[in-house]
This record gives C-alpha cells, structure tokens and sequence, in this order.
C-alpha cells in the first residue's frame, strides 16, 4: 500500500507541478489550524484552474480535497468540508493534464502564486484580501528562500505583489514590517537574523569610516 501510494504522489506531482506540491508543504507548517484551513481552500480553488476537466466528473470538488490530502502524505490536518481520504484517490484513474503555456514572471515564485494573485484580486471583502495578502507574502519570502539564499526584503515582496496584481493588492509597509506578517512560522528567526547581520555590517562600516577621518585629521595636524 505505501508503494502505491508513494505511485500516486509522484503522479500528482507531475500532474499539478512541483510549485503546488511546495504550496502543500508550506500549509503543513502552518501552526494555526484555521489558517491552514483557509490555505488550503485558496490551494483547492488553484487545483481546479490547473485541472479543469476534473469539473466533468462527479464529486470534483470532494476529489480535489482528496489529491490534496494524498500530496500531503495524509498529514493534512483541516476543517475539510469533506472526509479526506487517500484511499478515495488510490482507486482513481488518473486525469490529464493540460499544462499553461504563460512562463511566470518571476520564477522563483512560479505561476501557481500568480495564480493565487489573480484569485485574491476577486475578493470583494477587505478583510478577506488583506488576510490574502498576508498569506501570500508569507509564501512568497519562503519560496523565495528556498530559491535563492540571499535575504528578501517585506518592501521587495510588497512591490512584486503590486506588480503581480496590477495595483488591485496592496497594503501599509509600515504595517507589515511592525508586525513581521509576512513572516511564516517557519524560518522567521533567519530573516531576524539577516536584519541584525546588515545592521552589525552597517555599525562596522560606519566605525571604519570614522577611524580613518580620524587617522586623516590626525596626518594632517603632524604635517
């Protein structure tokens, strides 16, 4: 059972794409469990513009929740409008996909956070898109990190969300940097962490350029 189960994530990996496969990951180290829950149906409602033959069969909706319990090794922990199960997807012939064309604008993030964008940009509720922008920008500075090692600033991720949207998503940078919100629960001490490195490397460099003022004053009073 495992090997076939193992079987059938490699199969949803091809199908959805290694970015959405890091969007489940990403859920499964959300503390908070009705924050998962609210990832997770941004992720379903991705699934389904990525697999649109699906809506053909019957159930699509219970189907794609399962594809997404499957691709979380059955760790998904949720407030599920239906029983997950793996063993619902074990038994499913496998669909094909129509893979997008459109090439991401930024690779690091993928196509599947643009889409993600897009979905945002349809919530009439400020508070729904607010709290979608948070998410998003949480998940943008981590697949950031795991693409690039260098450190990513919130102004970076805000602009790149600006750009993405088209000016629909914005909010208060000030807000966000106060409140460190587009930090996730994982890895939030690294970013800290580069902060403090840049203000040390700042402090030093300010250090050595008033010492060497210094050794000038001083050159020029023995002349």
């Amino acid at each position: 059972m495992e090997a076939s189960t193992s079987f059938k994530q490699d199969l949803l990996l091809r199908e959805y794409g290694r970015n959405v496969q890091d969007l489940v990951n990403y859920i499964l180290t959300v503390q908070d469990r009705a924050e998962r829950t609210r990832l997770s149906q941004l992720l379903i409602n991705l699934m389904a513009k990525l697999n649109p033959q699906l809506r053909d069969t019957q159930d699509y909706q219970q189907k794609l929740w399962n594809h997404l319990y499957v691709m979380s090794g059955s760790q998904l922990d949720v407030d599920a409008p239906y029983p997950l199960s793996a063993m619902e997807y074990l038994n499913d012939k496998p669909q094909r996909m129509r893979y997008p064309l459109e090439v991401p604008k930024y690779k690091h993030y993928g196509q599947n956070v643009e889409l993600l964008i897009q979905r945002a940009t349809e919530l009439e509720d400020e508070k729904e898109r607010e709290a979608a922008i948070i998410s998003i920008g949480k998940l943008m500075k981590t697949l950031y990190r795991s693409y690039n090692k260098d450190s990513i600033t919130d102004d970076v991720i805000l602009t790149d969300i600006r750009q993405l949207s088209k000016g629909k998503l914005n909010m208060d940078l000030a807000y966000i940097e106060s409140n460190n919100l587009f930090e996730s629960n994982v890895g939030g001490g690294s970013n800290r962490q580069d902060n403090q490195q840049r203000n040390q490397q700042q402090n030093r460099g300010g250090d050595n350029r008033n010492r060497n003022k210094n050794t000038r004053s001083s050159n020029q009073r023995n002349k």
